[in-house]
């Protein structure tokens, strides 16, 4: 009998193991199940601090901070699933570090719209995307934006983001004879914010697991332990999506003033989602001897789609994350990692109570260490031709001092264009940057 019940064990998982094996074809990439899921559990740590710190910048947006917390965890868990099943790839996909402070900082809190607006805009950049990888636009669009602009986007939005974690921290605070100055280190949340950053490097420098999760934790226990934190608890049941559930106002984003803010949204995911697809790409060996990447158009369809998913439970864009370098490192390298990961971001909502925990000096230490190696994109611009690095500068400068992605961009394109344009090498400039330029030159006139 128990030789009977130990065949029927064995039958069920060599079933599940077949189960698998036809959909993410592990033996093919020579991977296994064990492999796939240790591989998905670190990626998901290494980014899981996304479920700590988006609600808390959402909220400032003045959503429902257990409702944001909610759809932080089902729109990454939505877009991890979706390149799993569908694309067949190890990377993990989570609302974008950078955008969010967009969403709330400038859309909102500079610009004056309303959240559910600055939803449809989110919305309506995860449509035209989808419609780009669906077609040849995309690589048309892709293709016509210069390298160093490229480059310059990722590391101002490091900068831009840096700057809310400073301003949020209290290291960096307005004056109104210099503009901004020092904050100061006697608050204890400052100082606090500026251990939780030194702790993170320290831990990363030393490939601690989960080094960004781990320094949050440790720091939210400081500030226990000093009574600037009240417990609330660990585990519930996951709190009401209702207030945030497609209460996205696409009409409002519809508003010819939301065109640079549609496109900001837009560019940003479009190009950070294509650099880190292309390089976990390389890492995972899903390039072939021809240099043919697998299933990349799938891959881009996924995160596009993720976006539009992501808006309506009230995500800002759901894109793919740098962080499932680490999975892939770990030996995943299917689809079966990224579904792992989307099936612990659905555990996650029952964390509630320690998200609500996480104070804003925790998250915006890991906002600086993020901000940081965003920026590192400057390395690979060319410094020897102004005429390239001018327009970068200025899209990196611009985004934080103007505290607007969009104006960024605007500014750098048309910077580009005009240095281009007056140095007689106008034939480096494609026609779509000059569509471009005309957009965003007649938002500066006009509205």
């Amino acid at each position: 009998m128990e030789n009977i019940d130990q065949q029927k064990r064995s039958l069920g998982a060599s079933a599940r193991t077949d189960w698998l094996e036809r959909i993410f074809k592990l033996r093919q990439h020579g991977s296994s199940v064990k492999i796939e899921l240790m591989a998905g559990l670190t990626t998901f740590v290494t980014m899981a601090y996304i479920i700590f710190v988006n609600p808390n910048v959402m909220a400032a947006a003045g959503l429902d901070h257990g409702a944001a917390f909610v759809a932080t965890c089902l729109g990454a868990a939505l877009g991890c699933l979706l390149m799993g099943f569908y694309a067949n790839w190890p990377v993990g996909l989570a609302p974008g570090m950078g955008l969010n402070a967009f969403f709330t900082y400038t859309v909102v809190g500079e610009m004056g719209y309303t959240w559910q607006v600055a939803l449809g805009a989110v919305f309506l950049s995860g449509i035209l995307f989808m419609i780009m990888s669906l077609s040849r636009i995309r690589e048309w669009l892709l293709n016509s934006i210069p390298m160093s602009l490229r480059f310059a986007m990722g590391a101002g939005v490091g900068l831009f983001l840096g700057l809310i974690g400073l301003k949020t921290a209290g290291i960096v605070v307005d004056s109104p004879a210099t503009l901004v100055t020092m904050g100061s280190f006697g608050e204890p949340s400052t100082l606090l914010a500026a251990i939780c950053f030194l702790l993170i490097a320290v831990l990363s420098h030393r490939n601690v697991f989960g080094a960004i999760l781990l320094s949050m934790l440790v720091v939210t226990a400081i500030g226990w332990s000093m009574g600037l934190v009240e417990y609330g608890g660990v585990v519930s049941l996951p709190p009401s999506l209702a207030p945030t559930w497609l209460a996205m106002d696409i009409a409002g984003a519809l508003n010819v003033g939301m065109i640079s803010v549609v496109l900001a949204f837009l560019f940003v995911n479009m190009f950070d989602t294509a650099g880190t697809l292309m390089g976990v790409a390389h890492r995972a060996n899903l390039v072939d001897e021809n240099g043919k990447i697998e299933n990349l158009s799938k891959s881009l369809k996924a995160d596009s789609t993720s976006s539009v998913l992501g808006s309506f439970v009230g995500c800002p864009p759901v894109t793919s994350y740098v962080e499932s370098a680490s999975g892939v490192a770990a030996g995943g390298r299917t689809g079966l990692t990224a579904v792992t990961v989307g099936v612990l971001f659905l555990l996650a909502t029952f964390f509630a109570p320690l998200a609500g925990m996480i104070p804003a000096y925790a998250t915006s230490g890991a906002l600086i260490y993020v901000a940081m190696l965003m920026m590192s994109g400057m390395a690979h611009i060319d410094w020897k031709d102004i005429t390239d690095t001018i327009p970068a500068i200025i899209t990196v400068v611009m985004m934080p001092l103007t505290f607007s992605i969009a104006n960024g961009i605007a500014l750098g394109f048309v910077t580009y264009a005009t240095l281009k344009l007056l140095t007689g090498q106008r034939k480096k400039v494609s026609v779509s940057l000059y569509v471009l330029c005309v957009i965003f030159i007649a938002k500066f006139a006009f509205l």
